[in-house]
């Protein structure tokens, strides 16, 4: 298993979640590729903490689906599962466009601009081809309506499958970039105009736009 070099260790003080963060983020950014083994122990001094909340991390990852953990055998990152991805993307969209009707007319100015300014930078992220910068500008665009929505079963959910989308997502970068930076605009203009109809209409589409297929499972990637 290959352990990234050079990667600051969690602070003891930290709570549990944010070694789950850890390692779910490197499956999501492909640190750990599918098929690989984890063994909480090389994990454990990886993030410089005890086996204990790798384990419960792990756990944590089973359930969301981005490993599977076989008893006192063996756990192993995922494989990218077509149906599973697409399951994930029809309740993620619809969250997303609750979020989105239910807040439309209550963000700030302020929040939009910050919209705008996610959208700013995924459009240059997208442009430059940088991968990470794209998929962080776009989830903290997304966000800003849910974190203002304050559903906390809500962002559970969310929470929970979107790591699946994200994961599939990074595969297929690039694809369908500029068209998601025109939604995105579209999303915005219409939360500014005050329209919850229009508005959740685009952010459903936005995340039920990506489609999968059995071909891109097999090349390892999703296509729009």
């Amino acid at each position: 298993m290959p352990i990234p070099a050079n990667t600051p260790a969690v602070d003891r003080t930290l709570l549990r979640d944010d070694v789950y963060r850890r390692l779910r983020d490197a499956i999501v950014d492909g640190t750990f590729r599918p098929g690989e083994q984890l063994k909480d122990g090389d994990l454990a001094a990886w993030l410089g903490v005890s086996r204990t909340p790798v384990r419960e991390a792990l756990l944590r990852l089973a359930a969301s689906g981005l490993v599977v953990a076989l008893p006192g055998r063996s756990t192993t990152v995922s494989a990218i599962d077509i149906q599973v991805v697409r399951d994930a993307r029809d309740v993620v969209a619809a969250m997303h466009e609750l979020a989105v009707r239910e807040v439309t007319g209550r963000l700030t100015e302020q929040d939009v601009d910050r919209m705008r300014d996610a959208n700013r930078r995924f459009a240059g992220a997208v442009a430059s081809g940088d991968v990470k910068a794209a998929l962080e500008a776009d989830e903290e665009l997304h966000r800003i309506p849910v974190a203002a929505l304050g559903n906390q079963a809500l962002e559970a959910v969310i929470e929970r499958f979107d790591p699946l989308i994200r994961r599939a997502e990074r595969m297929r970068f690039g694809v369908d970039g500029h068209a998601s930076v025109n939604r995105h605009e579209q999303l915005i203009n219409l939360i500014e105009a005050r329209d919850a109809k229009g508005a959740a209409s685009v952010a459903f589409d936005t995340w039920h736009s990506l489609s999968v297929s059995d071909d891109a499972e097999a090349a390892g990637e999703l296509r729009p």
